[in-house]
């Protein structure tokens, strides 16, 4: 009996190395696809599309240098565009560094929303919604409030609504670590992990169907034919499903190639882990298909397992080489190619921590349904928020 279940542990970790293998080539070939078009798309360069935008930030409590993230958007090359921050409480601490802002930059446009009313489980689409009747033009740009962006940041992102084939425009993004273990974990998994999924969805789903909350460019008619930004007042991965409903009108959902950027949290160990299970089980209920196959492809789990279960056999140590190499190819490619991160190399010696952690992150997502989120807890139900009662 004992043998059996040793030759079925030596099976199954066997096809977890080849459908990670398979997975890590895909990432690869997706990069690559990305980085060609990157670079042909530089050629194409400058668009004379520059119609003016409201620039949409929510915003609750502060972030790490968030006022260096905000002073880039006033940077911009651009000749016409406004910035609108939205809180819901008129103490909120990120109130000071939009007054600060104003102070710093008189001459532009750039206006302070409190929307007092909550509409919804979700306190950042709820402030949107509020905010929105004070944009002034018809293409909007959503994005995170802990996004730092380059000079070029808004030509770039809104050249592609010039078709009118493309509903939405969104960006991968780079996380600056902060000193702490936790923090460093984040980033290594955005640049290593996280982006190359996205790459991945794009390349096999013939583009993207969903958005991300680093950028969301759109115009305000297609989010009004979609029910406005309260028709997702109540849903955790608002991003997500603003895409996904941009995308359901027929409408392309474009990645930029654009890169943003966000410094992260000096996250201890459990904040850290709570920040990754949250994520998770977002994730799990938009995507639960896609999400619960990312188990076959945790190559730096399977690799070590199947060492281990066939006794350091040397066809075990040439499978573990083989799925070792190609996720640190993913790595390399990925996050310094793609996302030109240049921290990576230093904290490349924490991708096997951080891989198993993303195991137990997964495992951990299914035992549960509640988030927490800027301090508040929820149930999370089919992608909705219901908040519970302190």
């Amino acid at each position: 009996m004992i043998h059996v279940t040793v030759r079925v542990v030596q099976f199954v970790a066997l096809l977890g190395c080849l459908s990670s293998s398979a997975y890590y080539l895909i990432c690869l070939w997706s990069a690559s696809v990305f980085l060609h078009e990157r670079k042909a798309g530089k050629s194409a360069r400058p668009t004379s599309f520059l119609p003016p935008v409201s620039i949409l930030k929510p915003l609750k409590g502060t972030d790490p240098d968030i006022y260096e993230s905000f002073r880039s958007h006033c940077l911009q090359d651009y000749p016409e565009y406004e910035i609108i921050f939205g809180v819901s409480d008129p103490d909120d601490p990120a109130v000071a560094s939009v007054q600060q802002l104003q102070r710093e930059f008189p001459d532009h446009a750039i206006r302070l929303v409190v929307s007092p009313n909550k509409l919804g489980a979700n306190v950042k689409v709820s402030n949107l919604e509020q905010m929105l009747s004070a944009a002034r033009y018809q293409h909007l740009l959503v994005n995170d409030s802990d996004i730092r962006v380059e000079r070029d940041y808004l030509r770039r992102v809104i050249a592609p609504l010039a078709d009118e084939r493309v509903g939405m425009v969104t960006c991968l993004y780079r996380g600056v670590a902060a000193s702490t273990l936790g923090s460093q974990l984040e980033s290594l998994g955005i640049s290593t992990d996280f982006c190359a999924g996205v790459l991945v969805a794009r390349q096999l789903e013939g583009g993207l169907r969903f958005g991300l909350g680093s950028t969301l460019a759109f115009r305000r008619a297609d989010l009004e034919r979609i029910g406005g930004f309260k028709s997702i007042v109540d849903f955790l991965a608002d991003d997500y499903e603003l895409g996904r409903r941009v995308f359901g009108l027929g409408l392309q959902v474009v990645l930029s190639d654009v890169v943003v950027e966000t410094h992260l949290e000096a996250y201890d160990l459990p904040g850290f882990f709570a920040h990754q299970v949250r994520w998770a089980r977002g994730v799990r209920d938009s995507r639960a298909g896609g999400y619960i196959g990312l188990l076959s492809t945790y190559g730096l789990m399977w690799a070590p397992l199947a060492v281990i279960a066939a006794r350091a056999a040397p066809w075990s140590w040439a499978v573990f080489g083989v799925t070792a190499l190609l996720r640190l190819a993913v790595a390399l490619v990925v996050g310094k190619s793609v996302l030109q991160d240049s921290h990576l190399l230093e904290h490349l010696w924490l991708l096997p921590i951080r891989d198993l952690v993303a195991v137990v992150v997964w495992i951990a997502s299914f035992a549960g349904h509640t988030v927490t989120w800027r301090g508040d807890r929820f149930e999370l139900k089919n992608g909705r928020l219901t908040r519970i009662a302190p």
